[in-house]
């Protein structure tokens, strides 16, 4: 067992309820396994740091979310011999980068983030660093943004992806630290991204260059179509850049779009994943709640959340996409597991992806609320999505999910196909985990969650960093010798929530975005938006 700590491995079974003292040990195993994670990303100067995680001294601007509690414990951690080489990876070999090659130990991007050096997984992990009290390494984190984090270069980048990375990290950033750069540079990272929106319909290119402002979409998408999961999922963003900056425009942007939504037929009153730019058409009629779907119905249920529950509209858009997502999507396998489908020429493809294992906590966070006083029933079925996510982690060798997984031919929850059986540090399962351990406090979760982290300790973790693996159900495991951004802004971030207090960024004053940044709600009261008068 691949561990920063020296804590007895328990035999779990599926009935298994931990003890009150056993989950003492397991939440002080996991900080020490998590802290060493965290660590190795950002430069550290002392064998020695304290995880004091209150954030009673936080400057929240404009807005009072509420006092935070303290962390239970506030363990002093020290630097155990054999991880020290980790602790520098990241600045030693890919500082600056947008994110890195743990075993070449050098800098690595990808066609999302153009092809200047923005800082990727600096800025993704800032608000991670921020909450597990590493202020040393958040200020380095800090000085780089200042002094190197230029918008002005001629780079075509992903509209969506840097829309939740970038600017919702930075906002993130600001809002837990009040540090105006932060501020400052969302606000310009999005006035680069709004040339954009410059289409015939309103609806977003999903690339667009940051010097010239020209936009196009991805040449595999559906007839040129942009993408819902994309142009769906800058809700949250514009909508604190318009209450930041005072400007209307970003919430003008994102309430075209959902005015444009309202107006169109949808089959089966699903949505479909494409819809052209140009004609205002939808593209191949493709339903998922997975990858092309997934956040823009995220983003529904999360804009009425961060409206203080005031923005109703979206509420009822989401309860009625949830509805027909029900109706024909979601289905029992023969063994009994709830599984997503995927609605693909007139047939439900009865294929579920790791993607998708996120929707289990987004029901539960919808439940209260609900429609019809259908709150238990959206608990329930959340809980029975993170257990299908669960058995498609524990049906692998290595105990870690496949990128998609099949119900069908006798096979549930095991991916078929060689090219679906990667894990690259996603974590939308443990996301899931999170949610419903905040909201039901089953002792399971945090099982299945400390599962999942010694997985990844122990098959991920390579000289560098850690690594994506290309077949979970080998036990001799190849590497894509790539460290995402994404696994220490989210998968790192909602485990150590998970064994956190539910004091620390309560749900009822803080709203995550889709990669995991939380944003405070906007409790408003009788002040609107500007330019909100003739949106809604």
């Amino acid at each position: 067992m691949l561990l920063s700590c020296q804590v007895g491995q328990p035999s779990f079974s599926a009935t298994l309820r931990l003890s009150e003292k056993f989950i003492l040990l397991l939440i002080l195993s996991a900080f020490i396994t998590l802290c060493f994670g965290a660590f190795f990303f950002l430069p550290d100067n002392s064998k020695h740091k304290r995880f004091d995680l209150g954030l009673e001294d936080v400057l929240i601007p404009h807005i009072e979310p509420g006092k935070e509690g303290r962390h239970s414990g506030g363990q002093v951690i020290h630097g155990q011999g054999g991880h020290d080489e980790h602790r520098h990876s990241y600045r030693q070999y890919g500082w600056g980068h947008n994110e890195l090659k743990p075993i070449a130990k050098k800098g690595h991007s990808t066609n999302i983030f153009g092809n200047s050096q923005m800082g990727a997984t600096i800025v993704d992990a800032l608000d991670t660093l921020y909450i597990m009290g590493l202020h040393d390494e958040f200020k380095d984190g800090q000085e780089w943004i200042e002094q190197n984090l230029d918008f002005s270069v001629v780079s075509e980048v992903s509209v969506f992806e840097v829309n939740i990375r970038f600017i919702g990290g930075l906002l993130a950033a600001y809002y837990l630290s009040g540090q105006e750069v932060f501020k400052v540079k969302a606000v310009q990272l999005a006035e680069k991204l709004l040339p954009a929106f410059n289409t015939p319909t309103g609806i977003p290119w999903a690339m667009v260059n940051l010097k010239s402002g020209v936009g196009h979409n991805w040449g595999w998408a559906s007839a040129g179509s942009s993408i819902l999961a994309e142009f769906g999922t800058l809700h949250m963003e514009f909508v604190h850049l318009t209450y930041l900056t005072g400007n209307p425009a970003y919430y003008q942007k994102v309430m075209h779009i959902r005015k444009l939504l309202a107006k169109m037929d949808r089959p089966n009153g699903l949505y479909p994943n494409y819809l052209n730019p140009r004609t205002g058409r939808w593209g191949q009629h493709h339903t998922s709640v997975g990858g092309l779907g997934d956040s823009f119905y995220e983003y529904l249920l999360k804009a009425w959340l961060m409206s203080d529950k005031t923005d109703t509209e979206a509420r009822k858009t989401y309860d009625d996409a949830i509805e027909a997502i029900e109706r024909h999507l979601i289905r029992k396998s023969n063994g009994g597991l709830t599984f997503i489908g995927e609605w693909k020429n007139g047939h439900l493809e009865r294929k579920m992806g790791h993607l998708t294992c996120f929707a289990g906590g987004m029901f539960a966070l919808g439940a209260d609320g609900s429609p019809d006083d259908k709150a238990g029933h959206y608990l329930q079925l959340g809980a029975e999505i993170a257990h299908t996510c669960h058995e498609s982690y524990d049906r692998t060798v290595l105990k870690l999910g496949p990128e998609a997984f099949k119900f069908d031919s006798g096979l549930e929850a095991v991916a078929v196909r060689q090219n679906e059986k990667y894990y690259i540090l996603r974590p939308e399962v443990i996301e899931t985990y999170w949610y419903m351990w905040r909201f039901t406090h089953d002792p399971k979760y945090r099982q299945w969650g400390w599962e999942a982290a010694q997985a990844i300790d122990k098959y991920c973790r390579v000289s560098g960093g850690f690594s994506g693996v290309k077949d979970v159900y080998s036990s001799n495991p190849t590497y894509d010798d790539v460290q995402q951004s994404f696994f220490l802004a989210e998968t790192l971030k909602y485990l150590y929530l998970l064994f956190s207090s539910d004091e620390l960024l309560p749900l009822e004053n803080w709203v995550f975005n889709t990669e995991a940044h939380p944003l405070p709600v906007l409790h408003l009261g009788n002040l609107t938006l500007p330019g909100s008068q003739d949106q809604r």
